[in-house]
């Protein structure tokens, strides 16, 4: 006796257009056979087999018996050499560590931000990607809210280099304000920096990926708090205006995948920056109290993070989109 199952077996699955459109059959230890009707099939790959899947990274195209050891390239695949990325955000703190991660990997790199002059690290760092990397870090004044502006800057990147390779958003702010007397203002401040303006500028970098057809990697700053509402720290719009940046990268995941475009976001967790020693002074017992909140029992540095950039960015994480990459001392897996 047969009976009618309606199965996909794992490698149709896995490679759309494997199967005639007539009627398959699958045989099994136990004799039976197993009937797939051509309407299961073409249901499940109806948007699939319109078009083919984007080509792998180079990486992968090489010949898979190719051994990298006794050369002196190891791990190609997070290499951004030739690539121009642009890190929002990028005058100090977080997003200048990001911006020096990425040198050192082989991009030439553009930093956004609204301060007339960045950090005197920057200068710093910039000399050094030129004589010794063989790269460059450029600085470019701009407001992320200001659209026209960001859109301008953004294509004349692109166009002054033929490509547009990948983004770091980590522009932001932060307030401390109990919810009930937060002012409209604010609130609006606050979201139209960190969900509007982070995402008007994925947008402005998309648009110029897609116009010269190579693809990309977009990463956006997000937060613990995005996840978790940390403990004595009173910032509700900061927190839903990070878990609305996660958000928004799953979305824009979904909808730019077809451009061979990736979007992920980083949650820190407790970072020490200049901005927080001065936090620190005026909230002295903070300094204690949060390295007890995670499971190292300690706060990051910004340094900490500049591989997850790179990660991101490169062909290391070819198949990765739509995710979250929290890196908080396990703070909120308690």
């Amino acid at each position: 006796m047969s009976r009618l199952i309606r199965v996909i077996p794992l490698h149709a699955q896995l490679i759309p257009g494997a199967w005639r459109a007539s009627r398959a059959t699958v045989s099994v230890s136990t004799h039976r056979t197993i009937r797939v009707p051509p309407t299961t099939i073409r249901r499940h790959f109806a948007a699939q087999s319109s078009r083919a899947p984007p080509d792998p990274p180079s990486s992968d195209k090489a010949d898979a018996g190719t051994s990298f050891l006794g050369t002196k390239k190891r791990l190609p695949e997070f290499s951004l050499a030739h690539k121009v990325v642009l890190v929002s955000g990028g005058a100090r703190g977080l997003g200048l560590t990001q911006a020096e991660a990425l040198l050192e990997a082989g991009a030439t790199v553009y930093a956004l931000d609204r301060l007339p002059e960045p950090c005197p690290d920057f200068h710093t760092i910039a000399a050094h990607a030129e004589k010794e990397l063989g790269t460059s870090l450029h600085y470019r004044q701009i407001d992320v809210c200001d659209i026209p502006n960001l859109n301008r800057i953004v294509s004349e990147i692109a166009d002054k280099h033929g490509r547009l390779d990948g983004l770091i958003a980590a522009a932001g702010i932060q307030q401390e304000t109990p919810a009930l007397e937060y002012t409209a203002e604010d609130a609006n401040r606050m979201l139209s920096i960190n969900v509007t303006g982070v995402f008007m500028t994925a947008q402005a970098v998309a648009k110029q990926m897609i116009r010269f057809g190579q693809g990309g990697s977009i990463v956006l700053i997000a937060s613990m708090s995005g996840t978790v509402a940390n403990r004595g720290l009173i910032c509700p719009v900061y927190n839903a205006s990070k878990a609305g940046v996660i958000q928004l990268a799953r979305n824009l995941a979904s909808e730019w995948g077809e451009h061979n475009i990736r979007v992920n976001t980083i949650s820190p967790g407790y970072i020490v920056t200049a901005m927080v020693e001065e936090l620190f002074k005026q909230f002295p017992e903070r300094r204690e109290e949060w390295p007890t909140q995670n499971m190292l029992g300690r706060l990051s540095g910004p340094r900490e993070y500049r591989g997850a950039g790179v990660f991101l960015l490169s062909d290391a994480s070819s198949f990765m989109t739509g995710s979250d990459l929290r890196m908080d001392g396990g703070h909120a897996a308690w």
